[in-house]
């Protein structure tokens, strides 16, 4: 049994749209750029899963909170549009997006890492501790995920609190240790169901990282992770004043 070419060409398909969103994003940012400069690389990196939905929302609520708005706001001495206007589930997304950008990438990098040097899945627990390898990546995965998350929010966190540097990491860790834990949850759930069950048993093949259907699934774990496991922890982080609203 092989992957239906329906499949092939639809994962192709999904990562030329994520990459076209993407640079969509990229563009807008060089003539405006965000007033938070992290989100100039938040933003481009979620279209690579949310694609049609990530520039919506960028060009629906991402453009309130470039550079010349919030100069715009400063002059007339008001807020920001970007806080004053935005819909409370709104500035949860963005949040969500915020803590999920660093997930995105720290997932891409290690799949990639594991997949060029195998004995890195090796050291991470294969053969020895787990016997599938998607699990010891995963170790990877989720470390790669968590300090690349805690970087972006320490960079958002530390200029509006105008905190130190251990107080900004202190603050970046209680903020997103939460997010980040359950959008790798989330992510997981999703690939362990396409790598482990869907794939072997529908198709009777493995899922490998040098292939598109796998970052297709990739796309659509990011979107179980956004959705369903740290969209309702980022609102509780956000009503209760853990985490800052953007």
């Amino acid at each position: 049994m092989i992957i239906p070419y329906w499949l092939y060409v639809a994962s192709i398909f999904a990562l030329v749209f994520g990459f076209a969103a993407a640079g969509v994003i990229m563009i807008d940012e060089m003539r405006d750029p965000q007033h938070m400069w992290i989100m100039n690389v938040v933003w481009p990196v979620v279209a690579l899963f949310g694609t049609v939905l990530a520039v919506w929302a960028y060009f629906r609520y991402g453009r309130r909170a470039t550079m010349e708005a919030g100069m715009n706001a400063k002059t007339d001495a008001r807020e920001p549009s970007g806080k004053s206007v935005t819909p409370f589930p709104v500035m949860v997304g963005k949040a969500t997006l915020h803590c999920g950008s660093g997930c995105t990438l720290g997932d891409i990098g290690a799949e990639w890492l594991a997949f060029a040097f195998p004995a890195i899945a090796v050291w991470f627990g294969w053969h020895w501790l787990f016997s599938e390898k998607p699990f010891a990546v995963w170790v990877l995965d989720f470390i790669f995920a968590f300090v690349i998350g805690i970087a972006f929010q320490y960079f958002t966190i530390v200029p509006m609190r105008h905190l130190t540097p251990t107080e900004g990491v202190k603050a970046a860790l209680k903020a997103d240790a939460l997010s980040l834990t359950a959008w790798q949850i989330g992510m997981y759930g999703f690939m362990a169901f396409a790598n482990l069950y869907y794939f072997p048993h529908v198709f009777g093949v493995r899922l490998e990282v040098d292939s598109v259907e796998f970052w297709f699934m990739m796309q659509i774990a990011m979107l179980c992770g956004f959705f369903i496991t740290s969209y309702p922890v980022n609102w509780w982080l956000l009503r209760s004043g853990i985490k800052e609203m953007m």
